[in-house]
């Protein structure tokens, strides 16, 4: 079968409902809840705006249109190499430089769900992953990992999200040693449910920040703020991530999907 073949086999799967898109994005407005630094060390990013412009008024009688104020890594989002110190020197790590292809790519799916209820500061390992791949298979060059926390349950509450205290915000996520083995890999990204790509105390580890440091070190991508990750199998699906082509752009809001078989 060629390529053009497997297309329209997919273009019939998609429309008999064999093969099902699944949304991994959250909603975007005001509520979403958004990164918050110490003010000691890092301007924030501003709450979300939807401003009307017309609705089918004096303003614009026939049409219904709004302006937005938006951080670039604002809900579910797209972190370009750029985005971090260590990447900042890639003619191609900008959200409008990016080459399109990487945008499309198989994902493997790590559950964490039943460690993460019971602990939000659970570590995903480099073991961890060595022992999902034993089960599931191999995770391949030219793949995205995401990991699975059912985070997303608690989106509707920003303090619930966040999950701060006085030592900071408590939230799961990847180890320095994991990251290193996915890039070793040949990944072309790593994602995650909760507000960004590393632990909430990932601050702590060495490098500090490793999702950060390490990926866009490599040039490579990360995604935050996930949803829906429930609804995919281990491995077997398509993950559709693009960001808008912001011109030298460090990363983007987006509408994360899946393609999954169901027949």
């Amino acid at each position: 079968m060629n390529a053009a073949e497997t297309l329209g086999n997919l273009a019939g799967m998609l429309i008999e409902g064999k093969v099902e898109v699944v949304d991994l994005s959250g909603p975007l407005g005001p509520d979403t809840p958004l990164l918050q630094l110490p003010e000691d060390f890092a301007k924030n990013t501003p709450k979300i705006e939807i401003h009307k412009i017309s609705e089918y008024d004096s303003d614009g009688p026939f049409f219904a249109w709004n302006w937005l104020k938006l951080g670039e890594h604002s809900g579910t989002h797209f972190d370009a190499p750029h985005h971090w110190i260590t990447g900042k020197d890639y003619a191609d790590g900008y959200t409008d430089s990016i080459p399109p292809q990487n945008f499309v790519a198989p994902v493997n799916v790590i559950d964490c769900s039943a460690e993460v209820a019971e602990n939000p500061d659970f570590l995903l390992d480099a073991a961890r992953v060595k022992q999902w791949e034993a089960e599931h298979g191999e995770i391949k060059a030219g793949e995205w990992v995401v990991m699975r926390s059912d985070w997303d349950s608690r989106a509707g509450d920003e303090a619930a999200f966040l999950n701060a205290d006085e030592t900071g915000p408590h939230s799961p996520g990847p180890t320095v040693d994991c990251i290193q083995y996915i890039l070793s890999k040949g990944v072309v990204g790593w994602g995650n449910q909760c507000i960004g790509t590393d632990a909430g105390q990932a601050g702590g580890m060495e490098p500090p920040y490793p999702a950060h440091n390490l990926l866009h070190a490599a040039n490579k991508y990360g995604l935050a703020s996930l949803a829906n990750l429930d609804k995919l199998p281990p491995k077997g699906a398509i993950l559709i991530a693009a960001p808008l082509k912001i011109v030298k752009g460090t990363g983007s809001p987006i509408r994360a999907m899946a393609l999954v078989a169901r027949g």
